[in-house]
């Protein structure tokens, strides 16, 4: 049973962001300060991804662990009410996230996921990119 009425949830759920979250605003900072240049949110790409390296043909998604479904992840419970809702919402999230890497592979780029839980260790996450990325020009 659901703690709220059904126009608070409503307005809770319109809150959430779909980009300028702090996990990718980190992404982004820590990318900035290595040396990497990068566009934001590209529309005319599958997916709109996140951070794009156009020189590099290397793009980054940053993704939020309940929302993809992080495996593992301690952020990625299962909601008690509307289950059945969230099962499909789930269900679809990962079947175009699967489709839109195929898409951007298919076009020659490289993908890498960043999770929402990976991106507070400043020091991790720049070794994945360093090695994702390759050498900064500076």
């Amino acid at each position: 049973m659901d703690l709220v009425s059904p126009e608070r949830r409503s307005a809770n759920m319109a809150r959430i962001r779909g980009r300028d979250t702090k996990p990718e605003v980190a992404v982004r900072r820590l990318a900035h300060r290595l040396g990497y240049r990068f566009r934001l949110h590209r529309r005319d790409l599958p997916g709109t991804p996140d951070l794009v390296f156009p020189a590099r043909s290397k793009i980054v998604f940053v993704h939020g662990c309940f929302w993809h479904r992080h495996p593992g992840c301690r952020f990625t419970y299962e909601p008690k009410s509307n289950v059945e809702f969230w099962r499909k919402k789930f269900t679809a999230n990962k079947q175009r996230d699967a489709r839109v890497k195929g898409e951007l592979k298919q076009m020659g780029w490289d993908v890498l996921t960043i999770w929402e839980c990976e991106a507070t260790d400043d020091e991790a996450m720049a070794t994945v990119l360093k090695r994702f990325l390759g050498d900064a020009v500076r």
